[in-house]
């Protein structure tokens, strides 16, 4: 049904654009026998130019996993409060992006930083494609700036790890030795707790384990957005095999690229992007897509940044 959902999708964009073509040459028609339609001809060009790259951009999405919701996890990294506040600054970036693409964001974990910020993040974005387009944001995303932290006024390099999975369905089989997976309890909290310090509804799974390469691979999944404990376990689980799964697809696609001699696609753990509010400027370090525009990237304008990176992909994959 999701599949035909999106195909369904995909003609209704196609049909609209050529409404718009058709209307483009009604006001063509309109201009040669001396109507002034300059306005209305130029804004229904405009109109099909944007709905060409959107749909252009769908196109791009033809990964199996490309039409599920996905699962994005931040982890700010060493430096304490400085980057525990630019974690949370990146969950509102990615929130603001998704309300502007018309997602549905849903808090799955959430934990404050002890001064400011996130210790940690997970939220899930449901919608088609949501995982197609946010694959390009995984890894680490590096922030210069002047401290407002810092009493001396000093520049801090700030990084912070996001990590993005499609969430996986029964069409999908993710087998884990139970005894490998050790339960956690504790108080939920934050943006996306219930019952916030009165029970422990919130469940951490930790699986250790060996991946399909033999390395050997420490996975943690939490849940708090329930208010049951038993719900949270469930969720936890679908959380955890999402991950996994993602992380056998990384060395599928390692494997591939070294067959291929291609020079590899994105990993994670690799610095992707740069933010120098100073400069303004923000970097991206694998399609040398940059902008001056940090505000508007700082509030969800991500778009161009996304489509430059799927244009990449799609060109090594045909070449």
């Amino acid at each position: 049904m999701q599949e035909l959902d999106n195909e369904k999708s995909l003609v209704k964009a196609w049909d609209d654009l050529n409404a718009i073509r058709e209307s483009i040459n009604v006001y063509l028609e309109f201009a040669e026998m001396g109507e002034d339609v300059e306005d209305e001809l130029d804004a229904e060009y405009k109109k099909l130019l944007k709905g060409l790259e959107s749909l252009e951009l769908r196109n791009m999405l033809k990964g199996s996993d490309d039409h599920r919701d996905a699962v994005v996890s931040f982890n700010p990294g060493a430096g304490g409060t400085e980057s525990q506040d630019w974690g949370q600054m990146l969950y509102r970036m990615y929130t603001r992006w998704a309300d502007r693409n018309d997602f549905k964001v849903s808090v799955i974990d959430y934990q404050d930083g002890d001064v400011a910020g996130i210790k940690s993040a997970t939220i899930e974005v449901q919608g088609t494609n949501a995982y197609g387009f946010l694959k390009a944001e995984s890894g680490v995303h590096r922030l210069v700036r002047v401290s407002p932290f810092d009493s001396n006024a000093r520049r801090h390099t700030s990084f912070c790890s996001v990590f993005v999975s499609p969430l996986i369905d029964d069409t999908i089989e993710v087998d884990i030795n139970e005894s490998d997976v050790e339960l956690q309890r504790f108080h939920s909290s934050g943006a996306g707790g219930q019952n916030v310090n009165k029970v422990e509804t919130g469940v951490r799974l930790i699986w250790t384990g060996t991946l399909s390469d033999g390395t050997e691979k420490r996975v943690v999944a939490e849940c708090q957005q329930e208010r049951s404990q038993l719900q949270n376990r469930e969720k936890a689980m679908v959380l955890l095999k999402s991950r996994i799964y993602e992380h056998e697809k990384e060395i599928q696609e390692a494997e591939k690229a070294r067959l291929e001699g291609s020079k590899g696609k994105n990993e994670w753990g690799s610095q992707i992007r740069s933010y120098v509010f100073d400069d303004q400027r923000v970097k991206d370090h694998r399609t040398n897509h940059e902008t001056s525009n940090v505000s508007a990237v700082m509030d969800g304008d991500l778009d161009d940044f996304i489509k430059a990176y799927l244009l990449m992909i799609s060109t090594e994959d045909q070449e």
